[in-house]
């Protein structure tokens, strides 16, 4: 299978990179390489990718700018993770950025895609679609209310992917996210911090929210489904839940990464901002049913996992 990975030096993006490498897929990357975090993470995934051998080739360009119609020749499946992350960044003058790397490029992707006969384009959306839910876990069909423009925007892209799929026959499946950890996540993001804190003794800085609930789930069953998305018989605008059914509480989890590291995590609450949502928990029998997929990697194994590369990533940093 020849594919498109964008946001391939990313968090997800490489490690799906690696596994499709891996099992001997021709993998075209893509990734504006932004400073959203230090570059030299991203550099690192991407010598990962290319360590595994195989058939990698990298585009260090825009989806708003590149050429698609070049990039996605002869390609059969897209996976597009690319697009700028963060719940709290999303207001104000940085919207602008979000519509760009949300939304636009999103549509040119999957303009491009139609236009050369791409087979198949994966979306990842996210949970932040859902907004604060009475209903957990949450299904697919009850109806979205983002709470922070990011969600706007990523439930923009599974609209537009919908829309694609339905008017053109485009096969489109959009993935909701939620909570991925695991090694090489992205610095800004609450498990990497707080194992950073419990080794460094660093203040671990929280916005009133030790009682939410996040539902966590490992990277490497985030790429099993996302594969499995690709190659599914079902599609033309699916809409899938990818949960790990690791629920636990803010302070839950700074706990259990207090017991793996052996160090208290010194935690300052600053109060609640804007846009975050109390609880987030996905139901995944429909991704059962479509993709035969079920995560495999407990919170515990996987915090596990993360804290040997986040040692890395200090020493890598310090140089």
């Amino acid at each position: 299978m020849r594919v498109l990975v964008t946001g391939a030096a990313g968090f997800v993006g490489s490690h799906l990179c690696e596994r499709l490498v891996g099992e001997g897929h021709e993998v075209v990357g893509i990734d504006a390489l932004l400073d959203y975090y230090d570059l030299r993470l991203k550099e690192r995934n991407l010598r990962l990718v290319r360590a595994v051998g195989g058939d990698f080739r990298f585009e260090h360009a825009d989806i708003n700018t590149v050429v698609l119609s070049e990039l996605l020749s002869d390609i059969e499946v897209v996976f597009h993770l690319a697009g700028q992350p963060g719940v709290r960044a999303s207001w104000g003058q940085e919207f602008d950025i979000y519509l760009q790397s949300n939304i636009a490029a999103t549509q040119k992707l999957l303009e491009a895609a139609r236009a050369v006969g791409v087979r198949r384009v994966v979306y990842a959306s996210s949970s932040s679609v859902y907004g604060d839910r009475a209903a957990f876990p949450t299904r697919e069909d009850l109806s979205p209310s983002p709470r922070s423009p990011y969600g706007v925007t990523k439930l923009a892209g599974e609209h537009l992917a919908v829309l694609y799929a339905q008017n053109y026959g485009l096969e489109t499946i959009s993935l909701r996210y939620h909570t991925v950890y695991g090694p090489r996540q992205r610095p800004d993001m609450a498990t990497d911090r707080l194992i950073k804190c419990a080794l460094t003794g660093d203040i671990f800085t929280i916005f009133g929210a030790l009682d939410y609930i996040r539902d966590f789930t490992f990277v490497s069953d985030i790429v099993d489904a996302t594969i499995r998305a690709g190659v599914s018989s079902e599609a033309r605008g699916t809409v899938l839940n990818v949960a790990g059914g690791s629920s636990i509480t803010m302070r839950a989890l700074i706990e259990l990464i207090e017991g793996a590291t052996g160090n208290a995590i010194n935690v300052e609450d600053r109060g609640p901002i804007a846009g975050d949502v109390k609880r987030t928990g996905g139901d995944i029998s429909l991704a059962q049913r479509v993709l035969g997929w079920t995560p495999q990697v407990t919170l515990a194994e996987g915090i596990r996992v993360q804290l040997e590369q986040v040692r890395q990533d200090l020493d890598l940093l310090r140089v």
